[in-house]
C-alpha cells in the first residue's frame, strides 16, 4: 500500500514510518516540522519508498492534495502537550479535533477507506475500573487534550458508519523510546544533566502509570492496519503492568549513575488533568496477536540511553 502518515516526522510517526517501509509499504509523510525532525526520517529516506510533504493539517486543501494517490491513512499528528493544555485551550481544538476533521474530509473526497488513529488513554479521565477496558463507563473529562481526542473518536466512528470507512483507534498510554521528545523521562534527564545533585518531581511520586516502548506501539498499529477485523476497532494500547513515579525516578538515576536529592511537590496529581492511576486492559489487542516485547523498565532505560547519546535533542527543546 501507499500510506499517508500525518505527523510522520515526529516521535511516533517516524517510528511507524520505518515499520511501514520495512514491511514493504510506500509512505507519504505529511508534517509541518513544528516538533518533527528531519533527522528522524534519515533511515526511511534511504529506502526509496518515502515522500515528504511539508504542510499543516489545518490546511485542508494541502492535506487533500498531498493525500491523493494513497490507499490508507495513519493520523498521528496532534498537540500532545497535555500538561499545559489549559494555557492554550484552542490548541487542542484546532490541532486535534479540527485537524482530524480535515483528514477525514480528504479521505472522503478521495475515497480512501482505511484509517489508523492515535487517540489516548486520557479519555478515561479517572476511571473506577482497573485495568480499564475499552467499554468502561466514560467519566467527566479531566483534560482538554482527552476531550479533544474523544471528539475525534466520535467523528471517526460516524464517518465509518456514514461513508463506509474502516478505522482502528488506539487509546495509548504514554510512549517511550528512541526519538522521544517530551514527557517525564525527557524532563528528568534534561534536569539531571544540568544539575545531577537535585531533581524536582511534580506530585507526591506515588502516581501509578503505564508506559509502552515505541517499537511495540508501531508494531501494534501496523498489525491493525493489516488485520483489524471490524469497521470500527477500538484498542487500548499499553503494557500489562504499571509503575510508580518513584520507580521511574530510581531507574533513570541509576541508569545515569547519579544520586540526586529528590524533591516532591506534593499532591496526588502533577498538574490539573493528570490522572493519578493509568492502567489499561489490552486483552482485545492481545487477541489480534500483539504483545509488547519490552517491559516498562526496559523502555525507560532505552529512552535514557537514547537521550544521553543524542544530547542535541535535549538542548533543542527549551
Amino acid at each position: 500500500m501507499k500510506v499517508f502518515v500525518t505527523g510522520g516526522a515526529g516521535f511516533v510517526g517516524s517510528s511507524l514510518t520505518d515499520h511501514l517501509i520495512a514491511n514493504g509499504h510506500d509512505v507519504v509523510v505529511y508534517d509541518n516540522f513544528s516538533t518533527g525532525r528531519e533527522q528522524f526520517l534519515e533511515r526511511a529516506a534511504g529506502s526509496g519508498r518515502l515522500t515528504v510533504v511539508r504542510g499543516d493539517v489545518l490546511d485542508a486543501g494541502a492535506v487533500l492534495r498531498a493525500m491523493r494517490g494513497c490507499d490508507a491513512v495513519c493520523h498521528i499528528a496532534a498537540n500532545a502537550d497535555v500538561r499545559f493544555g489549559l494555557l492554550h485551550p484552542r490548541r487542542d481544538l484546532e490541532q486535534n479535533t479540527i485537524a482530524t476533521f480535515n483528514v477525514l474530509e480528504a479521505m472522503r473526497a478521495l475515497d480512501i477507506r482505511r484509517l489508523i488513529f492515535s487517540s489516548t488513554g486520557s479519555i478515561y479521565g479517572e476511571p473506577s475500573v482497573f485495568p480499564t477496558p475499552e467499554d468502561a463507563p466514560f467519566p467527566v473529562q479531566t483534560s482538554l487534550y482527552g476531550a479533544s481526542k474523544l471528539a475525534c473518536e466520535g467523528m471517526i466512528t460516524a464517518y465509518c458508519e456514514g461513508y463506509g470507512m474502516r478505522a482502528s483507534i488506539f487509546r495509548c498510554v504514554s510512549i517511550l523510546g528512541e526519538r522521544y521528545t517530551h514527557g517525564h523521562v525527557f524532563d528528568f534527564v534534561k534536569s539531571l544533566r544540568a544539575d545531577p545533585t537535585r531533581l524536582r518531581v511534580l506530585g507526591d511520586g506515588r502516581q501509578r502509570k503505564s508506559y509502552l516502548y515505541i517499537g511495540d506501539c508501531a508494531a501494534a498499529m501496523l498489525l491493525a492496519l493489516e488485520k483489524a477485523p471490524d469497521d470500527v476497532n477500538i484498542f487500548n494500547l499499553g503494557a500489562d503492568e504499571y509503575c510508580e513515579v518513584t520507580d521511574s525516578v530510581r531507574w533513570i538515576t541509576e541508569r545515569l549513575g547519579v544520586k540526586p536529592q529528590v524533591e516532591y511537590t506534593g499532591g496526588a496529581r502533577g498538574w490539573i488533568g493528570d490522572s493519578p492511576f493509568i492502567f489499561l486492559d489490552c486483552s482485545r489487542l492481545r487477541r489480534l496477536g500483539w504483545r509488547p516485547a519490552l517491559s516498562i523498565r526496559e523502555g525507560v532505560e532505552r529512552t535514557v540511553d537514547y537521550l544521553t547519546s543524542h544530547a542535541w535533542m535535549l538542548e533543542a527543546r527549551t
